[in-house]
C-alpha cells in the first residue's frame, strides 16, 4: 500500500518534450515508474524517449489510461494544463511548475470542485512511493522503502528529514511535498486522512513552516482520529514578522504564525515536536519505539 501513488500508477508529463520534463521524466523510468507517455499540444503522434506524444491530455487518458500526471508547464499556462487535466479525468496532479499566479490558483481551485482528483502543489519537488513510483524532481535513490509517512512544505527539508531517517534503518511509505505557495491544491489536513487509514505507514511526518494554519489543523484532526505517532517539525523560528521567507506563503502575518506559537500549539496536541531540524530523524525513531 501506498498513498497517491504506486507501482500501477499510470504517469504521463505534460510539457513532456521540455528539457526538464525530459530529464525527469527518464529518471522516473529509470525507477520504475510507469511512465506512459506525455503531452505537448504540436506534437501528436510523435514519439520522445521511446514514449507516445500526445497533443491533449483527453487524447493521453483515452489511449494510454493514464491517471496521473506531472505538470512542466510555464506559469502563465499552469492553469489551463491543470484543468484539462481534471477534465480529461486524471486522478493525481503533480504541479511542479513555480510562480504560477495566485489568482490563477484561485480559479483552480474552484472548478476543482465537484471533481475527485487531488492536485499536489503548485511549487513542489512531487510525490515518491519508493521503489514504485516517483512523480517529481526529488533524487530517488536517497528514499529508502519503509513505513514513514511524509508530508512536507519544503522540498529541501524532505530530502533531509529522509537522509537522517535512512541513516537510522528507516524508510519511506510515500514522500509528498505540497509545495509553499500561498493557495495549494491539497493540504497537510487531506494527506493526514489519507497516511491515517493506509495499513503500511506506521506514522507521519509532517514538516511545515512559518505562515497559515495548515499544520494546526492537520494536528488536531489527528488527535482525534489518527491512531499512529505524529512528528512536526515547523521551519521559520528566526523569521521577522511580515516578511517572506523562501516561499511565497511563509510569511507571518498574525501572532499565530510563528513557529514558536505554532510549535506550542502542536506540543498541546500530543504531536511529538522537534525542536531542531538536526533531530528530526532521531525524533521520528523514538515516537516509532515508543509504539511497539
Amino acid at each position: 500500500m501506498s498513498i497517491l501513488v504506486n507501482k500501477q500508477s499510470k504517469v504521463i508529463f505534460q510539457g513532456f518534450t521540455g528539457q526538464h520534463a525530459t530529464f525527469h521524466a527518464q529518471e522516473a523510468i529509470r525507477m520504475g515508474t510507469n511512465v506512459v507517455g506525455g503531452v505537448t499540444p504540436g506534437k501528436g503522434g510523435e514519439t520522445h524517449i521511446e514514449r507516445p506524444v500526445f497533443d491533449t491530455v483527453k487524447d493521453a487518458v483515452k489511449e494510454t489510461g493514464a491517471d496521473v500526471s506531472v505538470v512542466f508547464v510555464p506559469p502563465p499556462f499552469s492553469a489551463d494544463a491543470i484543468m484539462e487535466a481534471i477534465e480529461a479525468g486524471i486522478k493525481v496532479i503533480v504541479v511542479i511548475t513555480d510562480g504560477v499566479p495566485v489568482q490563477d490558483m484561485v480559479r483552480v481551485k474552484r472548478y476543482l470542485i465537484g471533481h475527485d482528483a487531488i492536485i499536489v502543489g503548485p511549487n513542489t519537488a512531487g510525490v515518491i512511493t519508493p521503489e514504485e513510483c516517483k512523480v517529481g524532481i526529488m533524487p530517488a535513490h536517497i528514499y529508502p522503502k519503509g513505513r514513514i509517512g511524509l508530508v512536507s512544505r519544503s522540498g529541501t527539508l524532505n530530502y533531509e528529514a529522509v537522509e537522517q531517517m535512512s541513516e537510522l534503518g528507516l524508510g519511506i511509505s510515500t514522500s509528498i511535498s505540497i509545495g509553499g505557495d500561498p493557495v495549494n491544491g491539497c493540504d497537510f489536513l487531506s494527506l493526514m486522512k489519507k497516511f491515517a487509514e493506509d495499513p503500511e505507514t506506521d506514522a507521519v511526518l509532517m514538516i511545515g513552516e512559518i505562515g497559515g494554519s495548515q499544520e494546526v489543523e492537520a494536528a488536531t484532526w489527528a488527535r482525534e482520529n489518527m491512531n499512529k505517532p505524529l512528528i512536526g517539525f515547523i521551519a521559520g523560528a528566526t523569521a521577522p514578522p511580515g516578511r517572506t521567507m523562501g516561499h511565497a506563503g511563509a510569511i507571518i502575518s498574525g501572532e499565530s504564525d510563528t513557529a514558536q506559537a505554532k510549535m506550542k500549539r502542536l506540543d498541546e496536541l500530543g504531536v511529538s515536536v522537534v525542536q531542531n531540524a538536526a533531530e528530526i530523524g532521531r525524533t521520528v525513531l523514538q515516537s516509532v519505539n515508543s509504539r511497539k
